[in-house]
């Protein structure tokens, strides 16, 4: 009469039959009040109604105290069970649920009001872990419920290993899996959960992504060379997973198709460059890693250069074992290796070396270096004076002598100009320029003359003049 909604009504009737005992009679009342959910793989355990119910039935189950003669009892009715059974995919949960007509009356509710996530729930709180994972793929629920229903609640309760024994058995290539651990994968990813996302690539047999995770493990939060050694055992891991992998992949090249479609693939190629990479790396560790056991590391860098960034860091890399060798040399071979193995642009690096060498005044040691830039046998002609003026542009204020000994080891008269120019050596730069070719002395003259002129050396612009 007063147009009030009934449902309120109809669920504390149902309430009430429930608490009475009256089974069937609440289903009846029930059906009154309860809707099925517009979309059964939404992310809640459906209407607040449901949740009550189903809540109020498993509190009024009583736990049942088996004793010594009953367990056998129970292992022979199971033995009975699994012989006569098929394995159908709505398959009850073995024991207590099958038995128990509230549990019972729990699945009904829940199949006929309640959402994909609510069921699958139900099922993992009492440890029917398969039954949940069967409903999942029966009814082809999206990843998300996997992971809120199954995975989450599965390393939370450290059952991670039950888990991957479960999804084996089910299917034993792990293909229809595929989709949700790769999920699973990068839910670990986002909350930096890196052990067990380690954990779960080498049960997916995913080597190529199991191998990046070590290379997180290896570079992240490393402070020094120091450091990294002691961490050195994930290279030898990066190495055997890829390993693996190439064995794999050599393995099923001779069959059609490769049956792994949710693990990551790469070519041999690749695979092979970094499995390279990793033994270069070992060997750039160690040695950095003896420099600054025995002090001889000079250079203290905020962000530590590994092999596994990009060129940037990759250059870093090469700088740095040059520097930190007992001298130039000591390190400039494995240098070279990272420079040629990952087409760097060396000049460049010796450049950068070389600016380092001068800001700690090493005169000396710029000479060694252009000594072994000349001998590696890949330095184009100009290289080791292209070094040399890229300092002299940065660095003006260097002792005569030094200045002297690394101009004289440049290789082109017309660049050894250029040198004392630069550094305003204009006797020194006229002295070389008078020795060149007629129509070109003539040229490099007026040019110093008037450098002579604008900075105000009377000398060198009279001495000029008097030539030309």
């Amino acid at each position: 009469k007063s147009g009030l909604d009934p449902g309120g009504a109809w669920h504390a009737w149902g309430m009430a039959c429930l608490k009475a005992g009256n089974l069937t009679s609440a289903r009846e009342k029930f059906n009154r009040c309860l809707k099925p959910p517009m979309d059964l793989n939404q992310l809640n355990h459906g209407s607040r109604l449901v949740q009550d119910v189903v809540q109020y039935l498993e509190s009024t189950v009583k736990p049942v105290l088996i004793t010594d003669d009953d367990y056998f009892a129970t292992l022979r009715e199971l033995e009975a069970t699994l012989r006569t059974r098929s394995l159908s995919l709505e398959m009850m949960c073995e024991g207590k649920i099958q038995h128990n007509s509230y549990y019972q009356e729990c699945l009904f509710y829940l199949h006929s009001y309640g959402t994909n996530l609510a069921i699958i729930s139900f099922y993992m709180r009492h440890d029917c872990m398969r039954e949940a994972l069967l409903h999942l793929l029966n009814k082809e629920s999206p990843s998300e419920v996997f992971i809120e229903g199954i995975f989450i609640p599965s390393y939370e309760s450290g059952k991670l290993h039950m888990l991957e024994n479960l999804l084996e058995t089910i299917d034993p290539g792990l293909e229809s899996w595929g989709v949700y651990l790769i999920a699973a994968c990068k839910y670990l990813q986002r909350k930096n959960y890196y052990h067990i996302l380690y954990e779960l690539q080498q049960f997916m047999k995913d080597h190529v992504r199991a191998a990046m995770t070590c290379i997180r493990f290896f570079t992240h939060g490393a402070k020094s060379y120091t450091e990294l050694g002691g961490k050195q055992a994930w290279l030898l891991k990066i190495k055997d997973h890829l390993k693996v992998y190439l064995q794999e992949v050599s393995r099923s090249s001779g069959r059609k198709k490769m049956a792994f479609t949710f693990r990551k693939k790469m070519s041999a190629t690749d695979v092979s460059r970094h499995i390279n990479t990793v033994d270069l790396q070992m060997e750039v560790t160690k040695f950095l890693h003896q420099c600054e056991s025995s002090g001889a590391s000079q250079m203290t860098d905020s962000s530590l250069p590994t092999l596994f960034g990009n060129n940037n860091m990759k250059m870093d890399v090469a700088c740095k074992v040059i520097l930190e060798g007992k001298n130039i040399e000591e390190g400039f071979g494995i240098a070279f290796r990272v420079l040629q193995d990952f087409q760097l642009e060396a000049t460049e690096v010796y450049s950068k070396v070389a600016k380092q060498l001068m800001k700690q005044q090493k005169y000396s040691e710029i000479q060694q270096l252009l000594k072994c830039v000349n001998e590696s046998g890949v330095a184009a002609k100009n290289d080791g004076d292209n070094i040399i003026l890229n300092c002299l542009n940065e660095f003006k204020n260097i002792p005569a002598e030094d200045l002297d000994n690394l101009i004289q080891d440049m290789d082109s008269d017309e660049n050894k100009i250029q040198a004392y120019m630069l550094c305003n050596k204009l006797r020194s730069a006229y002295l070389v320029s008078v020795r060149q070719e007629k129509g070109r002395a003539v040229q490099l003259v007026q040019h110093v003359r008037q450098l002579a002129e604008s900075s105000g050396d009377h000398v060198v612009k009279a001495i000029c003049a008097q030539w030309l």
